[in-house]
């Protein structure tokens, strides 16, 4: 049967919040957040509980750094390792000068062409997020592209004519 971690939270007045956790062996392991965003990870004499072995500050960068390698990411938990996504955003003006001003975004074949995707056309004063491929391109539209490094270049090569 799997040991259930229980946290108990106390609060330090004048201080802030102390965590503490006994792990499946016994031992006592507490975090103190103070009010000014200070952490310390404290270690405690598992014969006396309120005696204190060492304790470790951290700095706030450190102290988020160690909450990642304690809580992954659920998502990179699921994605084999050697995998790594290397997807790129950028935005694209569309000039007066563009073979695409005043044509459809499904005239560009832009996704199919080059892999990456416009997922945005931004426009003087507002934004079309996820345009259909009937949305018209107009001089000083700016495009939202997310893809690879290449397939984004490949757009951009697409929308100025290059």
């Amino acid at each position: 049967m799997e040991h259930a971690a229980h946290a108990r939270r106390t609060l330090l007045p004048g201080v802030g919040v102390r965590y503490d956790l006994v792990t499946e062996e016994g031992r006592h392991v507490s975090v103190v957040a103070h009010q000014d965003g200070r952490r310390f990870l404290a270690f405690h004499d598992p014969a006396d509980d309120d005696a204190c072995r060492d304790t470790v500050p951290l700095a706030p960068a450190e102290a988020a750094g160690l909450a990642k390698l304690l809580a992954p990411d659920p998502l990179r938990q699921h994605l084999p390792s050697e995998v790594e996504i290397d997807l790129v955003t950028e935005k694209i003006p569309v000039t007066a000068r563009s073979p695409y001003s005043g044509r459809t975004l499904g005239a560009t074949q832009a996704r199919t062409r080059t892999g990456a995707s416009i997922v945005a056309v931004l426009r003087r004063t507002s934004a079309t997020p996820s345009p259909t491929p009937d949305f018209r391109f107009a001089a000083g539209d700016v495009l939202v592209v997310v893809g690879t490094r290449e397939g984004v270049e490949a757009v951009a090569d697409l929308i100025t004519g290059g």
